[in-house]
């Protein structure tokens, strides 16, 4: 079992590019399942989780191809899919593939407007909490379907669906809130549902995630009627077909992040291409009250400050040069639903503030058990205590090198980054969860003066 052996103390420096966004390309890939034409898309991040996708919707009936960088036309990390479906009569998600990533359920929608059945095992993915979808069900269930659960599987079907008559969902008014916000996947699989429904479906307290736009630019190119993507409110009127699109999925915020606190917390100089700051403001206001500093390069090449005024006026795709200051400041984190600060970030950013000059607190709103990445860096000589949802980051002077067990995608980030800044040797077992959400790390790291190794360990 693969795990990372860092030499930590390097500074970063140097140039990356952000990749694509799994978190929007896979709800994407899902929607080909509304049309019986290709639906090619580019900048795919090359990832575990992505090639896990493309089986399971070669399983449903769906020919893929992809080409990769190895072809000389993407960057490296990044392939062009072309997903065309040849065959609708094959409706099972089957738990083999299922189990391996939570975004699997965003299947379910796209299946049961187009071809009126669907059943889908009950998801997986990484520990982090209870994840359960119900909210997708109530959704899927106000348009019409009726649900039920067979030995671990949701079995849904459209009202008037017979074999070869697929039937057709109803349009109405959904409320998609729950305790902890709303729900990302829920808002997909419901907006892909209602594009083919019948009549008008507004949707109240749905996710205002990049990628939940993202997903509804690519819907509206293909015929879809979406108003409202990014409030709380979609309003969609159905159609009764959609046809294949072109396009190009947005950068990976929670990526960009991730190095952007590498970069940090290393004292280093790194600058990144393609880095989506539209999506990244509340990230970038606590960087920027801890001490991190982001300048945008202009076309002149001269760095320009980034204010928060200016976030709304800038897009997807900036170049951005990353820097900290000496003393890092304490500061209080909340994770909250988009435009909150993300929860995918919690992680990296308690990394961080192990190495703060004082007393911080992080609170999880969203997954409140997502905290299993704390014992780890106790190991490693942070100082932190838990207290239900949130934990007392007090600042040490240094981290110091520790083997560590990597428990979930991004609690392997926060280990990576520790190990960095930290002096000694960090072991990080288990990176197998890392290729879920990053390409090749490792190599990222290397190329800007990291010195981390991939080794091959017996598993633990």
């Amino acid at each position: 079992m693969d795990a990372f052996v860092i030499k930590g103390g390097k500074h970063l420096r140097g140039r990356l590019r952000v990749h694509g966004a799994k978190n929007a390309a896979l709800p994407l890939m899902a929607a080909a399942l509304l049309t019986d034409q290709p639906v090619n898309l580019s900048s795919v991040p090359d990832l575990a989780d992505i090639r896990n996708m493309i089986r399971l919707l070669n399983e449903l009936g769906v020919d893929a191809n992809v080409e990769s960088a190895d072809a000389g036309s993407t960057q490296r990390g990044e392939m062009k899919v072309r997903l065309h479906t040849k065959d609708d009569q094959k409706s099972e998600a089957p738990y083999d593939i299922v189990r391996t990533m939570r975004a699997s359920i965003c299947v379910l929608g796209p299946m049961l407007a187009k071809r009126g059945f669907a059943r889908v095992s009950m998801p997986g993915g990484c520990n982090i909490g209870d994840r359960p979808v119900d909210l997708h069900l109530q959704g899927l269930r106000a348009l019409g379907a009726q649900i039920t659960l067979d030995g671990g599987y949701i079995v849904a079907q459209a009202p008037g669906y017979e074999r070869g008559k697929p039937g057709r969902l109803k349009g109405t008014r959904i409320f998609l809130g729950g305790p902890f916000g709303s729900t990302v996947l829920g808002t997909d699989n419901v907006m892909c549902a209602a594009a083919l429904a019948e009549g008008r479906t507004i949707i109240e307290s749905a996710a205002c995630e990049p990628e939940v736009v993202d997903l509804a630019r690519m819907l509206i190119a293909m015929g879809a009627h979406i108003e409202g993507a990014g409030s709380p409110r979609l309003v969609i009127d159905g159609v009764e077909k959609l046809h294949g699109v072109e396009h190009a999925i947005i950068p990976d915020r929670i990526e960009a992040g991730t190095f952007i606190m590498a970069a940090a917390m290393t004292n280093g100089d790194v600058t990144l291409e393609n880095c989506p700051l539209e999506a990244m403001g509340a990230a970038l206001d606590r960087l920027h009250a801890v001490g991190v500093h982001t300048e945008v390069v202009v076309p002149d090449g001269q760095p320009k400050p980034v204010s928060q005024g200016q976030l709304s006026e800038m897009c997807a795709g900036h170049t951005v040069r990353v820097s900290s200051s000496r003393r890092l400041e304490p500061i209080q984190v909340t994770t909250q639903p988009h435009p909150g600060f993300p929860t995918d970030l919690q992680a990296q950013i308690m990394a961080l503030l192990c190495l703060a000059d004082g007393n911080s607190i992080i609170t999880e709103k969203i997954f409140p058990d997502r905290f299993l990445h704390v014992a780890e860096l106790l190991r490693m000589g942070a100082n932190l205590v838990r207290s239900g949802a949130s934990v007392l980051v007090s600042g040490v002077r240094e981290l110091e090198g520790a083997p560590v067990m990597a428990s979930d995608l991004r609690a392997s980030a926060g280990l990576v980054l520790a190990g960095l800044a930290a002096s000694g040797t960090t072991t990080v077992n288990r990176v197998y969860h890392l290729d879920r959400g990053y390409y090749r790390m490792e190599e990222t790291l290397r190329e800007l003066g990291a010195d981390i190794e991939r080794v091959d360990r017996p598993a633990v």
